[in-house]
């Protein structure tokens, strides 16, 4: 066996174990009008990239490590967080953009670990709050954040909320419920807020765009994770239109309700999903 097909046997088991990380957490469903809020802690939804701290590394849902630079780790706790690499609101782009890089930038000095959870299994969600707060008296880390939870107790106070932090460009809210552990998976524990419905597709196909999109995307064929296929159509830039995500990516797309037949109603490409 030659020394370089060792290296290469090498580099190929390490990339399989850095890839094999395994990272279970906990996945919110969407809001309905029914559920009883009493029992929910609030906060902001905020649009950036989920990043489990497991005491040494901040790791993607998809098991992925995020190279982030040592100066900006340096003060975080060995106890395990939960929470979300965050720029700013409306800046979804930039920082998937800063954190998918192999090699660190110094745009790592824009991102907030904003933590809102803690990983502790027999602990239910209040409880957990209450530790959370504990812990950050004495982070001195610039680079961590607790995100603030509160109180709902109407359905009409909620929607007053959610308009006042979309209006303010925010993406939505998150409901918590206090009574619930930390288990992996999407539940009712969790759920997400919003004016409209987002998803993830598939994208089967470019279809040729017309008129002053003649020579450009027109539309996405895309397939949902239940089988279904619909057109993507608008929510594109000139740029995107020229460049279209390629065909095999995972999309993000809104949407508003659903027709009779199972598909998503007015729907529109938002971004590729994040990679990592």
């Amino acid at each position: 066996m030659s020394i370089f097909f060792i290296f290469l046997l090498f580099v190929s088991l390490a990339k399989i174990a850095y890839a094999d990380v395994i990272v279970s957490l906990p996945l919110a469903r969407v809001y309905e009008q029914n559920i009883d809020l009493k029992n929910y802690w609030l906060s902001e939804k905020l649009d950036g990239v989920r990043a489990y701290w497991d005491g040494q590394r901040l790791i993607s849902k998809q098991g992925n490590v995020y190279h982030a630079p040592d100066w900006f780790i340096s003060n975080f706790p060995a106890q395990p967080l939960d929470g979300e690499l965050w720029v700013g609101r409306n800046k979804f782009e930039r920082v998937v953009s800063i954190v998918r890089d192999n090699v660190p930038s110094a745009g790592w000095r824009e991102v907030r670990y904003m933590v809102f959870d803690i990983p502790l299994k027999e602990v239910v969600f209040t409880d957990r709050i209450d530790k959370l707060k504990i812990l950050f008296e004495n982070m001195t880390s610039p680079y961590l954040r607790l995100v603030t939870q509160s109180r709902i107790f109407s359905h009409e106070v909620l929607m007053e909320k959610l308009d006042e932090v979309t209006q303010a460009g925010g993406e939505g809210l998150m409901l918590h419920k206090g009574d619930s552990y930390y288990l992996a998976g999407r539940s009712n524990d969790l759920l997400k807020v919003k004016s409209y419905y987002d998803a993830e597709a598939r994208v089967i196909d470019h279809l040729p765009g017309k008129g002053k999109y003649t020579g450009m995307l027109g539309s996405l064929l895309v397939e949902s994770d239940d089988k279904k296929r619909f057109r993507l159509g608008t929510g594109f830039t000139d740029e995107q239109r020229r460049q279209p995500p390629p065909i095999g990516t995972l999309v993000t797309y809104k949407y508003y309700g659903k027709t009779k037949n199972g598909l998503p109603r007015f729907a529109s490409f938002v971004r590729i999903r994040c990679s990592q």
